[in-house]
């Protein structure tokens, strides 16, 4: 652990500098906020703590939020597109400048997200992500030429047909016929796409994608038999029938873009239920969502000058491992610097290998490995006032920073 000042320093370290980069606790507390109640508690017990705020995202839910806090210049401009279930739903863009040069954020999570009580009520096999195509339509027809898609949290499975639908292709039946319906249930049907209408104003925009996943569109670790369960698709028989569908209708966009590469077998195509793929059709370039975040954020050069580092997110599991939050970050810190994740739950399977990584390892549940040794908040009281609980979190770790330095 680094210690700040000369050799005659008090063995008590009170006044660390911590960096605070928290994902956002998934349904229950956005990044800025688990970040603000950090700090409250922390320095309920640090007083003397200098903390460097960087509430952090990987493309998924809360990417906005997380860019409000990192460039507090932008602009959020709402919007009313196609929600996932078809109806009209609010959104956002963030207007920005990004490396010098106007740019346009879309939170795919915001327009067909997870936790959109509409689009879940309605079955994944009629959802689409037509919206997200409307979205880009709208910064096309604003002037911007650099539009970054955050992908993560989707509620969606279609492979971004309907994306592709809203800037232009046609889906078309064995009758010639468009199909109405641009989600899994309509892809049943396709027989020919005509890409020929889409919106020419893509081949000279700069198209990036912040996303941590690396799945391909399709197969045992695509997106339908990987991500299909958590939206909705149980039955085994209907994951392989979509995913079936979504390798036809790959083959044929592919073919109607003129791609000799197979894209649909790219790492990321499977990204968002298959967003990932569209927008790799189109030409999108894919970026770490995290190292995208953490790069705005200076988290490199606030980790540089810090003692301790507290990260976490609503659930770490093997996705972690993968590139999430909590992962990246732990990763661009200097060796040497204490690390401390704190996490809503631990799945067993990655605690082994996050030890490897953090000194500690906490849960808000109250589960075995439980922040909280005495007076452990119940389950409830967790998902009910999270920011409460967060805010119990950090004066406890604000003790467990005084033991750990009174032990030296």
């Amino acid at each position: 652990m680094n210690h700040h000042g000369d050799s005659n320093a008090p063995k008590v370290h009170t006044s660390p500098i911590i960096t605070l980069a928290p994902d956002s606790f998934k349904g229950t507390l956005a990044a800025h906020h688990a970040t603000a109640a950090l700090k409250k508690g922390l320095v309920e017990i640090l007083p003397q703590a200098k903390i460097f705020e960087c509430p952090m995202a990987d493309g998924g839910e809360g990417t906005l939020q997380a860019l409000q806090s990192a460039i507090p210049e932008g602009m959020l401009q709402p919007h009313v597109v196609s929600g996932a279930s078809g109806l009209p739903k609010a959104t956002h863009l963030f207007l920005c400048n990004i490396h010098q040069h106007p740019a346009a954020v879309i939170e795919v999570a915001d327009v067909v997200g997870l936790t959109d009580a509409v689009a879940i009520a309605h079955p994944c096999g009629r959802r689409t992500t037509r919206g997200v195509g409307e979205l880009i339509q709208v910064a096309l027809a604003q002037g911007i030429r650099a539009i970054y898609i955050g992908l993560g949290g989707s509620s969606t499975n279609d492979g971004g047909a309907g994306l592709l639908v809203a800037l232009g292709a046609k889906l078309l039946d064995s009758e010639g016929q468009p199909i109405q319906e641009a989600s899994p249930a309509g892809l049943n049907r396709l027989a020919y796409i005509d890409c020929t209408a889409l919106n020419p104003l893509l081949q000279e925009t700069h198209l990036e994608i912040l996303s941590d996943v690396d799945n391909p569109l399709c197969g045992p670790h695509g997106a339908t038999h990987t991500f299909g369960l958590q939206k909705g698709l149980r039955r085994e028989s209907e994951r392989d029938r979509i995913d079936r569908d979504l390798a036809y209708f790959a083959t044929l966009a592919e073919q109607a873009m003129n791609q000799p590469l197979s894209v649909h077998n790219q790492p990321g195509a499977g990204a968002a239920g298959g967003l990932g793929f569209a927008l790799q059709l189109l030409g999108g370039t894919y970026t770490s969502g995290a190292n995208f975040m953490a790069t705005l954020m200076s988290l490199p050069q606030n980790l540089a000058q810090s003692d301790w580092l507290i990260t976490g997110e609503g659930c770490s599991d093997r996705q972690t491992l993968r590139g999430k939050v909590p992962w990246v970050v732990a990763k661009m810190a200097p060796q040497g610097l204490r690390k401390t994740l704190l996490s809503g739950k631990i799945q067993p399977d990655a605690r082994e290998t996050l030890q490897t990584v953090f000194e500690d390892c906490y849960e808000l549940l109250p589960e075995s490995a439980c922040l909280f040794q005495t007076d452990r908040p119940s389950r409830e009281q967790c998902l009910d006032d999270t920011f409460a609980v967060m805010v119990r979190a950090g004066a406890e770790l604000g003790r467990l920073w005084q033991r750990s330095q009174s032990s030296l």
